[in-house]
């Protein structure tokens, strides 16, 4: 359930062969459906991930020797906030499910509106459930296109072409049915990278299997964000108004209370006006 967000998770677009050609020489290739029902049921089964309402997630994310503290929040149905907090100065990007907003640490005080790109990577973001489960529902199409090994484990390729038709690559573990690597394109400050996640170290929270270790970057690169969970909290309280934009919220609620001290008070000296 931890969701790739946190921060990139994507890369290398290869060329999708059909999938009988890939498994002709096992008879027994599995289907779409048998593998991402194996896949809920390895995470700890379908009833349990949609009876958790709200995460938080509270780790680190280590890069080039730093340590940047961060909390992640998420909450149905389409919520998240990233808040982490660099050279002591907070830093915050968060999506209500229409709009999203940062606070740059160092830059401008008040939040700003994210860009087109970053509101369509919160979108994606902010589904806890992840882009396979009720995939049909959703408007994304889940293609098997191949079995590769990942760091030495067999792994099945599953291509995810999104509702606005951007394409994820997604690897499950062929032993434990696991998510072990995510892969695909995305603009990063106005270029196109490929970036590439790995998936690991899950452990048992309240009977759901959650990654407590992601890595994140560039293809080909040594450069990764490593993010390491220390502590997973399910269904905790959280105020929805975490996700609203600040100065948002304050404007809607100026103009939906009653003027007060504004209008000009009767002069008790002066007779009223007919």
């Amino acid at each position: 359930m931890l969701r790739k967000s946190a921060l990139i998770f994507l890369t290398v677009m290869l060329l999708a062969a059909p999938a009988a050609n890939l498994f002709a020489a096992d008879a027994a290739a599995p289907t779409v459906d048998s593998l991402i029902a194996k896949n809920l049921e390895a995470r700890g089964g379908l009833d349990k991930m949609k009876a958790v309402q709200s995460m938080r997630m509270t780790g680190k994310m280590m890069m080039g020797g730093m340590e940047v503290p961060l909390v992640i929040e998420m909450k149905r149905p389409a919520n998240s906030r990233v808040e982490f907090t660099f050279q002591g100065m907070t830093g915050v990007q968060a999506y209500d499910g229409k709009s999203g907003w940062t606070i740059a640490p160092g830059g401008a005080k008040d939040p700003e509106p994210m860009s087109a790109e970053e509101l369509k990577d919160a979108e994606e973001q902010s589904d806890m459930d992840g882009p396979l489960v009720d995939y049909k529902s959703k408007g994304n199409k889940v293609e098997l296109v191949g079995k590769e090994k990942v760091e030495g484990s067999d792994a099945y390729k599953l291509k995810i072409t999104l509702k606005n038709g951007d394409i994820r690559y997604l690897y499950l573990d062929a032993d434990s049915s696991l998510e072990i690597k995510g892969e695909s394109k995305r603009t990063v400050r106005g270029s196109e990278a490929e970036i590439e996640t790995t998936i690991g170290d899950y452990k048992e929270v309240e009977g759901l299997l959650i990654p407590f270790n992601l890595q994140a970057g560039a293809k080909g690169s040594d450069q990764k964000q490593n993010i390491v969970i220390e502590k997973v909290e399910l269904n905790p309280t959280i105020d929805v108004a975490r996700f609203k934009m600040p100065a948002a919220a304050k404007a809607a609620a100026a103009a939906a209370a009653p003027a007060t001290g504004d209008a000009k008070k009767p002069d008790p000296k002066k007779p009223p006006q007919e």
